[in-house]
């Protein structure tokens, strides 16, 4: 698969470059023609003693042909295989030109379609750019380690699992892997959007395109290719690109009723007026180019602008979702809070030094990987405390851990499994015991007796406050937030945040049963989640938001939108941005309807030479053009920030 997909990207570059090729020769082509249409016009007017009359007419023919005739070819193609291409009608105008003998404005014409063509294919590989700098930044070459510490260079696509790479500072990490050795910083910010340049050290995740800065690291590579994160964001990415909004899609219908009314209306202007002009005008004005970019360019512009911020869209449909969205599910637990337990209280029972209860405490939990063991281990490092070793260690998964700490039986977990265990429990009836609301608990035991409890909280994200309060300005009614913790936990949290609902103690099918409960109720539910758990209840929202998705393959594949960071001020970013593309769809529709109804009219009545027609139908793309360009830019403020 790997492998594979090496060649899967570069053949986008090669289809790129190909096409980059294609363009410039017909460039070439366009620009012989249209000297050679100049001269025709300037020997005719200006240089009558040097050239005949037949001798500018040559020069216009030969020019229109040169120009006239890869319009009217393509126009052909697309007529014979049932597509109903915009050309056709140019072709007309062409062909109606030549007919009347006008070379001169049939070159002239051709001239300026091939370059309003060459723009809009200019300009979508220019806003195919941005996405392609997320294929450039794949590293190509990487340094293989061997056991006896020299080093080979060899092609990135062939790395495998388990193999060890060298990165040195200024590289580029070439897989998905682990360190193994060296500390370093490095700027994730292409695949994570996070503007903050990240410290690694041994043990930590990395992921391939992102670029060490500081150190020299060791990697064990765990994922290569297109298989890594950046693999699959491109592929998410030019998926996202080939999928169709509805508003493009009512615009397909309609197109193919489109050339056959608008040859009507120039055939009958041409029997009222009796001017072949003024037809000629009539079908390169009605030429739909702008109505055609109106949508796409904008999203195109839309989904760069995203993935600059670290947020993936895989389907611009999802775009149309976001900006109706009525309420939110969070999920609390690495989404509202950071997922990390920090020690907020210590309780020793009466006549228990407390430095005593903390180091039996972190001498057991020393062993076990659990976020409360981290915590307690945290504080104790931080109290300079020096622990000794446990023999007999034991973990009970959801319960505590046990071991012998100095020849002595210590326990730490949740007091009904020391309940269970026949602990001596009496000590917590004492004045001052008793377990304050909102903070988890870890009881500690020693010698069969409870000498105290340890008490935790989650952290909040110093950023959800504000998220929340914008989502609520924006018109976001219902904020749901769903955890599985107690509901103490879960209220404290729910008031620091401004949520408007708490579902505590949930289950993930409970989520699932939220999410349908509230689209009965008419809402449009987002729902955000850090995708470990929350795969059903990501694929069952009308839009589900994986936040951190960076290396959680579930989270970038069952939820519609992947947010590669954690900064919850994506969301009401999101749901603007979404906004501001349809308010530029709509104004581009507008314009582009605009343009044709008053261009035809003008040109029915003979206001609009044919040259002229062409000239204005280049500038209406530009509009488009330029209009959708400015998403590109927006909310360069969060990058910074």
């Amino acid at each position: 698969m790997a492998g594979h997909s090496g060649h899967n990207l570069t053949a986008v570059e090669a289809g790129d470059t190909t096409q980059m090729k294609k363009v410039s020769m017909s460039l070439l082509a366009t620009l012989l023609g249209g000297a050679l249409i100049i001269n025709s016009m300037l020997a005719r007017n200006f240089f009558t003693s040097v050239f005949t009359e037949d001798h500018a007419e040559i020069m216009a023919m030969i020019g229109a042909i040169l120009l006239g005739l890869p319009v009217c070819v393509n126009a052909l193609k697309c007529f014979l295989a049932g597509h109903n291409h915009m050309d056709e009608l140019v072709a007309l105008a062409i062909i109606a030109a030549f007919a009347v003998g006008d070379y001169e404005v049939a070159g002239a014409v051709a001239f300026f379609m091939l370059l309003a063509e060459l723009v809009e294919t200019r300009t979508a590989l220019g806003a195919r750019a941005s996405i392609e700098s997320l294929i450039r930044i794949t590293p190509t070459r990487a340094f293989l380690l061997a056991g006896d510490g020299s080093e080979t260079e060899i092609e990135a696509s062939q790395l495998q699992a388990g193999q060890i790479v060298r990165v040195r500072p200024g590289d580029n990490v070439p897989a998905d892997g682990i360190v193994v050795s060296g500390q370093s910083t490095i700027d994730q910010a292409n695949i994570t959007g996070e503007s903050v340049p990240v410290d690694k050290n041994s043990g930590d995740v990395v992921f391939a395109g992102t670029t060490n800065m500081t150190g020299m690291l060791d990697i064990k590579v765990e994922t290569a290719g297109t298989d890594t994160t950046l693999g699959k964001v491109q592929n998410l990415i030019l998926q996202a690109e080939a999928t169709k909004v509805p508003m493009m899609r009512i615009v397909d219908k309609y197109i193919k009723w489109y050339t056959p009314v608008i040859l009507m209306v120039a055939g009958l202007i041409f029997v009222l007026t009796q001017q072949a002009e003024n037809a000629i005008s009539v079908l390169i004005i009605a030429c739909p180019c702008a109505i055609i970019l109106a949508t796409p360019t904008a999203m195109v512009a839309a989904l760069s602008c995203a993935a600059r911020l670290g947020l993936l869209i895989k389907n611009v449909g999802e775009l149309e979702v976001a900006a109706k969205l009525t309420a939110m599910v969070f999920d609390k637990t690495g989404t509202l809070t950071t997922g990390q337990l920090a020690v907020t209280k210590l309780t020793p029972a009466a006549g228990i030094d407390p430095t005593d209860m903390l180091t039996k405490a972190s001498t057991l939990e020393q062993y076990s990987k659990h976020p409360a063991a981290k915590a307690i281990n945290a504080v104790a490092a931080k109290a300079n405390l020096t622990m000794g070793t446990a023999d007999n260690f034991e973990e009970v998964p959801g319960k505590g851990v046990s071991g012998l700490v100095d020849g002595v039986k210590v326990l730490v977990g949740r007091d009904t499994w020391l309940g269970e265990l026949g602990v001596d429990m009496s000590a917590l009836q004492a004045e001052g015991m008793e377990a304050p609301e909102g903070v988890s608990l870890l009881f500690v035991a020693s010698e069969g007796k409870c000498i105290g409890w340890v008490g935790m909280e989650d952290r909040t994200r110093s950023e959800a406050r504000q998220a929340i309060d914008d989502l609520h300005e924006l018109g976001i009614k219902r904020l749901v937030m769903v955890t599985g913790d107690r509901l103490a936990v879960a209220h404290r949290v729910a008031a620091e945040m401004g949520c408007s609902e708490v579902k505590a103690e949930c289950l993930p099918q409970e989520k699932l049963h939220l999410v349908n409960q509230l689209q009965s109720q008419g809402h449009l539910v987002a729902v955000v989640g850090d995708g470990v758990n929350d795969a059903p209840a990501l694929a069952a929202g009308d839009l589900g938001i994986a936040m951190g998705a960076a290396g959680s393959d579930v989270a970038i594949t069952s939820a519609s939108v992947a947010l590669m960071n954690n900064e919850l001020n994506r969301l009401p970013f999101m749901i603007k941005l979404s906004r501001l593309t349809r308010a530029v769809i709509l104004q581009n529709l507008c314009f582009g309807v605009g343009f044709i109804i008053v261009g035809i009219i003008l040109s029915g009545k003979g206001m609009i030479p044919t040259l002229m027609a062409a000239i204005l139908h280049l500038v209406s793309s530009f509009v488009i053009v330029f209009n959708s360009a400015r998403l590109v830019r927006y909310g360069e403020e969060l990058h910074h920030h």
